[in-house]
């Protein structure tokens, strides 16, 4: 009787428009990209389960996570989120306290292991078409967004969660967006998933 193959590492991906990739296909989206360059280096990986809603802010995503009736446990989870709570003009205080609670059940989720749990950090949609023909302030954006990831980071670094920064790609890259003038391209994609991708070989330890 033939051997049965091990299951293949799963991967959870909990976020916003930016991890389901509003506007761009399927097979853009940041987290299937990511998964396709593991693949590429031997590095096994399943179809990332992605528990994201355009427009979630932190509690939309904690319900979100909720009606997912999510269990341990994942051998990677991913955790991307914050910038609608910038956006509809919530305190950083409140963002501190909530993204606290949901990188707290990212871990769980990763049994336990924080090394296994990679935030990423939030774009600056400031420098964004869609921002400029809104006559938005780029710099009180970035202002804003800097104080979100900041906050993140130190969260990640006191979890022993890991930490990637696509912050600067997004500025760097202010025209690689989709149709809407908005959301990244699928190009701008895959540069987070290039920059993300070795942060996720050291944590499933290749």
């Amino acid at each position: 009787m033939p051997a049965t193959a091990p299951p293949l590492p799963i991967y959870l991906a909990l976020g916003d428009s930016y991890t389901i990739g509003e506007r761009v296909a399927a097979s853009e989206r940041w987290p299937a990209v990511l998964v396709g360059r593991l693949r590429a280096v031997g590095v096994a990986l399943d179809e990332p389960r992605i528990v994201a809603v355009t427009g979630w802010t932190t509690d939309e995503l904690a319900q979100g996570m909720e009606a997912a009736a999510l269990a341990p446990s994942y051998d990677l989870v991913s955790l991307q989120i914050g910038v609608n709570n910038q956006y509809r003009g919530r305190s950083s205080e409140d963002y501190r306290q909530q993204f606290a609670s949901l990188l707290a059940r990212a871990i769980a989720l990763a049994g336990g292991r924080p090394g296994r749990v990679v935030v990423v950090s939030i774009p600056d949609w400031g420098v964004t078409r869609f921002a400029r023909e809104q006559g938005r302030d780029p710099a009180r954006i970035a202002a804003e967004l800097d104080a979100y990831n900041a906050i993140a980071l130190a969260q990640s670094l006191r979890d022993g969660a890991r930490f990637v920064d696509v912050t600067g790609i997004s500025r760097q890259h202010p025209d690689a967006l989709a149709d809407d003038g908005l959301h990244p391209s699928g190009a701008q994609y895959a540069w987070w998933a290039e920059r993300i991708e070795p942060v996720v070989r050291e944590a499933l330890g290749h």
